[in-house]
């Protein structure tokens, strides 16, 4: 398998965006991701998708290139608050006439040939900046691909109750990242326990916003700082090839199997982290199943040092501290996942979270 860097869930001027698609790409290539997906509001976007390469000649980075795709952020937007936004990726048509019954949505996702992930599932209020809470509410909806585990504007929401909180981290946006929002994280459980097939992908819900308070202006998390933070790592059976209908289904199909895992890039890079199963008979990666006739040997592996975490329908089951790897040896069904923390700016934040292995 081929590990790439995807970062998800953003905007251009098409909806509440400041940059355009080249803007985002230049972005992309910079900090080294391999694929964009662009998700503006109630619009989708033609004629954009495409491999770009870096637009200043003069620079080592001009032979770099990145795959931008586009999908859709649909919400009701007649609906006050605007609750249940749902990002669309593959369904190759505009379904934004569809945003009033969320299950007609996910259902016409799924007749395009698309896949869907609830959007920033705990939205809270930031009554400080207007900003109201946009949560996801009609939970009994079924046949979604997953959900975002980890959005960014989501978790910036949490930490500005007041204007000289957003100043300070519209200046220093390096410490606001700590973790999904326990909401999220718990609700997720919840509907995992429920035998369902749940995958978590991370967004930043890059918007590149521009903020003046008295003489002060000031881009808030432009697109360069947010795609160095909360990205999706996604495993591919071959690299990317150039050609963009090959690649973009393999991204597609990757995500939609849940083999990925959300990462917060900032305090170091999580390439090259695994999660994988070994069984009697077979094998496993994030987002299969594996039987647990035998017995299952569970393995982790991280990058750089950090505290692994393993998790068994929710439970901790396990904490290796300061480690690179870490085996456990499994007899009972279950969803076993990973979450991983690392030290950084003085306290530990959520580094890793992947997705889980099924075993049956």
């Amino acid at each position: 398998m081929q590990e790439i860097i995807v970062n998800l869930h953003m905007h251009t001027r098409y909806s509440d965006g400041s940059g355009v698609h080249k803007d985002i790409a230049d972005a992309a290539i910079q900090t080294g991701l391999d694929a964009v997906i662009v998700t503006d509001h109630n619009v989708l976007v033609r004629g954009v998708e495409g491999y770009y390469r870096f637009n200043r000649p003069s620079t080592s980075l001009r032979t770099r290139g990145v795959l931008l795709l586009v999908g859709q952020e649909v919400h009701d937007q007649a609906r006050a608050p605007q609750k249940n936004h749902l990002l669309v990726f593959n369904a190759e048509r505009d379904l934004a006439t569809l945003a009033e019954n969320p299950q007609t949505l996910i259902n016409a996702v799924r007749d395009s040939g698309g896949i869907c992930f609830i959007a920033h599932p705990k939205d809270p209020e930031a009554p400080a900046f207007h900003e109201t809470d946009i949560s996801w509410e009609d939970w009994d909806v079924q046949n979604y691909t997953g959900i975002e585990l980890w959005n960014g504007l989501s978790e910036l929401k949490t930490v500005i109750p007041t204007k000289l909180h957003g100043l300070f981290y519209a200046f220093f946006p390096q410490f606001v990242g700590y973790s999904p929002i326990t909401e999220t994280l718990n609700r997720w459980d919840e509907l995992l326990s429920h035998g369902r097939t749940v995958v978590a992908i991370g967004g930043s819900d890059a918007h590149a916003m521009h903020m003046s308070m008295g003489p002060l202006h000031r881009v808030i998390f432009p697109y360069e700082f947010h795609f160095k933070t909360i990205n999706t790592h996604v495993f591919i059976p071959q690299p990317l090839t150039g050609d963009v209908p090959t690649d973009k289904k393999m991204i597609y199909d990757a995500l939609a199997a849940g083999r990925c895992f959300v990462a917060y890039d900032l305090p170091a890079p999580t390439k090259g982290f695994t999660f994988k199963a070994k069984g009697l008979e077979q094998s496993a990666i994030m987002g299969e199943e594996i039987s647990v006739k035998g017995g299952v040997t569970l393995h982790a592996h991280t990058p750089k040092p950090a505290d692994i975490h393993l998790l068994k329908d929710g439970q901790r089951i396990g904490v290796w501290k300061n480690s690179y790897a870490a085996t456990h040896n499994v007899n009972e069904a279950g969803v076993y996942r990973v979450e991983v923390y690392r030290s950084y700016l003085g306290r530990k934040r959520g580094w890793i979270f992947s997705n889980p292995i099924y075993v049956r």
